[in-house]
């Protein structure tokens, strides 16, 4: 008796342009209901500053009531370039170095320390993941009087006091006044801050990794540095690249690091650009300079965000 023969899958009935219109409408009217409010918040919150911060960069703008703000086209802009002081350019060149020195160290600091957390000598994992959290959720403001405090001018400043009882310096460092000391305080208030967020997320992915490689690797008579290189850091790759995504943006928004420690100083050698922008705006009123640098740096976090997402985040992980 002959078998049946097989027949595959049904073939889909194309869409006309027409029904693919309408089935999108309808669709978008099914959710609409759903994301109004988000649809909302998001013109309100982001569309129309974004907009406004345009339409401010081309214009003298004044904040009075009522008072006039003559379109100036590229003025703004060529202002920007063309300061004597060079101010967005040290700001430009500080903000690519925030992310040159703070993103490596960050990204080793937090995986070093998420690995020897997670060894199987250490007790107490919950509680160490918490003191490493806990500079996370405290205040900006806060951990910035901490570091006044720990870097203060004088021998009573506590790291001074240290490093001369150590004999590493022979006389008190003022760290303020100075561009390379006040960038080091910048830096270390920085990494000291953030830290944390990467050594959770590290040690939430080192519990993912198959035990099976590590007993493999250890038949194989690998020590523990050759498991940390072969092993671990293979593994922890897709973790990798979301936290050094995450860390690049992060050093592109330094502002509280810069506003709450040195305020730009001295002769602002030590602004990034947000703080840079803050200052243009509410202490010189110069509105429409700082809507530029801020459109400018918009476009240059976007150029890098679309490298990352198609460059980094688009390769073969495994």
């Amino acid at each position: 008796m002959a078998q049946p023969a097989l027949s595959g899958p049904p073939s889909p009935v194309p869409h006309k342009p027409g029904n693919r219109f309408s089935l999108g409408v309808k669709q978008w009217l099914q959710v609409l209901p759903f994301i109004t409010l988000g649809l909302i918040g998001a013109l309100v919150f982001i569309a129309y500053p974004m907009v406004k911060n345009i339409m401010v960069s081309f214009q003298d703008y004044n904040i009075m009531p009522g008072a006039k703000s003559p379109w100036v086209g590229l003025d703004n802009y060529r202002g920007v370039f063309e300061d004597p002081n060079h101010k967005f350019l040290i700001a430009l060149k500080n903000t690519f170095l925030n992310v040159v020195v703070t993103v490596p160290v960050n990204w080793f600091l937090a995986v070093i320390f998420a690995v020897l957390i997670n060894s199987k000598f250490i007790k107490f994992k919950v509680t160490f993941r918490t003191i490493y959290y806990l500079p996370i959720v405290s205040s900006w403001i806060v951990v910035a009087l901490l570091f006044k405090y720990l870097f203060a001018d004088g021998p009573g400043g506590f790291v001074n006091f240290a490093l001369l009882k150590t004999n590493l310096i022979s006389e008190a460092i003022s760290w303020k006044n100075h561009y390379w000391s006040a960038m080091i305080m910048i830096w270390l208030f920085h990494i000291w801050k953030t830290v944390g967020w990467g050594v959770v997320i590290y040690m939430a992915a080192l519990q993912g990794i198959p035990k099976d490689l590590y007993e493999a690797s250890d038949i194989d008579g690998a020590n523990a540095v050759q498991k940390f290189w072969r092993v671990t850091i293979p593994m922890l790759r897709p973790v990798t690249l979301f936290i050094v995504i995450n860390l690049i943006n992060g050093a592109f928004g330094f502002f509280p690091q810069v506003y709450f420690i040195t305020q730009g100083g001295p002769m602002n050698q030590t602004q990034v650009i947000p703080s840079l922008i803050y200052m243009e705006a509410f202490k010189h009123l110069h509105f429409g300079e700082a809507a530029a640098m801020g459109f400018m740096m918009g476009l240059l976090v976007f150029a890098f965000t679309y490298y990352q997402m198609t460059k980094i985040g688009k390769q073969r992980l495994y």
